[in-house]
């Protein structure tokens, strides 16, 4: 049985433990035979079981080969496929002192601009993954010459021999880990989060999640991002309860699998972004929904992405015949520079939803609208703050907005990381900001938008991404909503909308997946006049340029999240998937060749960034 895995302990507070390597031997010692691992293949076969002793020997005698080669303190390149192996890695890092570098490695003939890119900014120069990836790896060595260069270690067989690990001497102030951000508005970056980091953060999960050793958790979100690494894998460390692992993949091909594990394991905490509820309403059939019963599930986490309510609300209708509760929602703000978690909400209480005056939002004002009357647009609340401090301040004057007005969102507190490794200008830009009038900080930029009502944050959308036309801001999502909606052909939580410059004045681009089924018998001339039209009514814009792209080929983090900067540029350089576009200006077409001059910078930008080796193929024909 399922409930014997568990021992029954007293909750314990975790806080003393200095560093993850003393928490795991605490569980090693204390609960050595507690399943605290399972990864399960597909929706019925498990692959692989962990307990907290064997993931204390597999961690030791990966540090032991780390240890041997005289890797303490640097930085160690993790590529794992989907399973344990990773895991077991990144715990060998912590033990051997050496600086864990998640990534994941590159598929059959994908581009390798970000790995590269995260290889050269890290300055790794060691590299754990499985038999299996690094054969496959061999293959391209010699087209990645930063790759061949590191010194490879398959961790997927050690030897079981631990006698030789030497326990290192770090603190709650030694670096575990650089957390690539997800590149969604630029270039990654390192973020440097310690020891101390990940338990504070750790603590304000499980406290604000009310989790116990009863707990079950249940992640597919991928470990080598912050929410599947903390979220998923520190945090049931933490708190002392199994968590069941699947791949993203297959939660993706079959979102069914994700509601038929949770069913399965009676799963307590599972959850992502927002498009992931989006795909079980859209995907998941009648008939597969019988059997279901989500009744066990009381944390469904939702983060990393813009909540939209209409999903909140389709979600928790169409499941609420399988045992889901609507109060077991729970929003959350956070990112990779606060280490994970920065706010969130009660664990019973069902979500907030602001309502507010449309043509004020755009403002930067918040007025509470009157639904029915007014034009509204609906903001779910991300929760109030568990621990560390949240101001809105004003971006310019850097000085804290009034109530009711929208700004940018800055942190303080223990679990606020530390910086961006090796930039020591944007670290001082972004984490070392002080309000212009009192002199108070040092917070962190976070260089997202909000606003404050009755302790209860609600973000509005990034300032990178805001787009201004004729003196009015728009949220990109707003309007990426309203282009997905408009025509069934349009894959839903797939489109990106930027500006570019026209004779000088900003204006509106639109750049769209179309479902698979649809390819075929795509009617062009409909889908792009629905488009144009729904823009219109909705934003008051007009739409300068469409493009309808294959399905799968819009650049995403590796959270789902689209990379509007990345879209764009793909759009300036005419590296799109096009499956047909639509321009104003109908001799541009897929070229925009009067847009050369801005492609020009673009290229000079990305010459004197660090991955301009991986740039210097893209040409834009004139």
């Amino acid at each position: 049985m399922l409930e014997n895995l568990i021992p029954s302990i007293s909750r314990q507070h975790l806080h003393r433990f200095p560093t993850l390597t003393a928490l795991l031997r605490h569980r090693a010692l204390y609960q050595p035979d507690q399943i605290a691992f399972i990864f399960l293949q597909d929706e019925e076969t498990e692959s692989a079981r962990l307990t907290y002793r064997e993931l204390d020997q597999q961690a030791q005698a990966i540090a032991v080969q780390l240890q041997s080669i005289k890797a303490s303190g640097e930085r160690a390149l993790l590529l794992y496929p989907p399973g344990l192996d990773y895991i077991a890695a990144f715990f060998g890092c912590l033990y051997a002192n050496v600086v864990a570098v998640p990534a994941y490695p590159p598929r059959r003939n994908q581009k390798m601009s970000r790995l590269m890119a995260i290889v050269r900014d890290a300055q790794a120069t060691v590299a754990l993954t499985t038999t299996s990836v690094l054969t496959n790896l061999k293959d391209r060595f010699s087209e990645t010459p930063e790759l061949s260069s590191l010194r490879w270690l398959a961790t997927d067989n050690p030897s079981q021999e631990t006698l030789d690990w030497q326990e290192p001497k770090v603190s709650s102030d030694t670096l575990a880990f650089l957390q690539y951000t997800s590149g969604s508005t630029g270039i990654p970056k390192g973020v440097m989060v310690t020891h101390g980091n990940l338990l504070h953060n750790s603590e304000l999960i499980y406290n604000s999640f009310e989790h116990t050793s009863k707990s079950w958790g249940l992640i597919w979100l991928p470990p080598y991002h912050d929410m599947g690494l903390i979220g998923g894998v520190l945090q049931p460390l933490y708190g002392g309860f199994p968590v069941t692992f699947m791949s993203p993949a297959a939660f993706l091909q079959k979102p069914i699998r994700w509601l038929k594990a949770i069913t399965r394991y009676k799963a307590t905490t599972s959850g992502g972004p927002n498009f992931a509820y989006e795909l079980c309403v859209q995907k998941i059939t009648p008939e597969q929904r019988e059997g279901l019963d989500l009744s066990s599930w009381q944390v469904a986490f939702n983060g990393a992405e813009p909540i939209r309510p209409d999903t909140l609300d389709r979600f928790a209708a169409t499941f609420e015949p399988c045992g889901f509760r609507r109060e077991a929602f729970y929003p959350c703000y956070g990112m990779a520079e606060t280490t994970l978690i920065v706010t969130g909400g009660l664990k019973k209480a069902a979500p907030i939803v602001c309502s507010v005056k449309k043509e004020d939002i755009e403002q930067n004002r918040v007025v509470v609208a009157t639904p029915g009357k007014d034009e509204v647009r609906q903001i779910v609340g991300c929760g109030q703050e568990l621990s560390n401090q949240v101001l809105i301040v004003d971006s310019e004057s850097l000085t804290r907005c009034a109530s009711g007005q929208v700004g940018e969102i800055w942190v303080s507190g223990l679990s606020v990381a530390q910086g961006y490794w090796n930039r020591p200008v944007e670290t001082q830009k972004a984490f070392n900001a002080f309000l212009a009038d009192t002199g108070e900080g040092p917070f962190l930029r976070t260089g997202d938008l909000g606003f404050l009502q009755d302790g209860e944050l609600f973000v509005t959308g990034r300032i990178k991404d805001v787009i201004i036309i004729r003196g009015r801001n728009h949220y990109p999502q707003d309007i990426e909503l309203t282009v997905e909606q408009s025509n069934p052909a349009l894959k839903p939580s797939s489109g990106a909308v930027f500006t570019v410059e026209v004779e000088g004045k900003e204006r509106l681009v639109i750049v769209q997946e179309v479902e698979r089924n649809y390819l075929r018998k795509l009617d062009v001339n409909k889908v792009v006049g629905d488009i144009r039209q729904a823009v219109a009514t909705e934003h008051e814009q007009q739409v300068y340029a469409a493009v309808l792209v294959k399905t799968g080929s819009i650049p995403k983090t590796s959270s789902g999240k689209i990379q509007r900067h990345a879209c764009r540029a793909a759009f300036l350089t005419g590296s799109l998937d096009v499956v047909e576009d639509w321009s104003e200006n109908p001799q541009s077409k897929t070229k925009f060749v009067h847009l050369n001059a801005e492609v020009d910078s673009l290229l000079q930008q990305l010459q004197t960034s660090r991955i301009q080796d991986d740039m210097k193929s893209i040409k834009v024909e004139r």
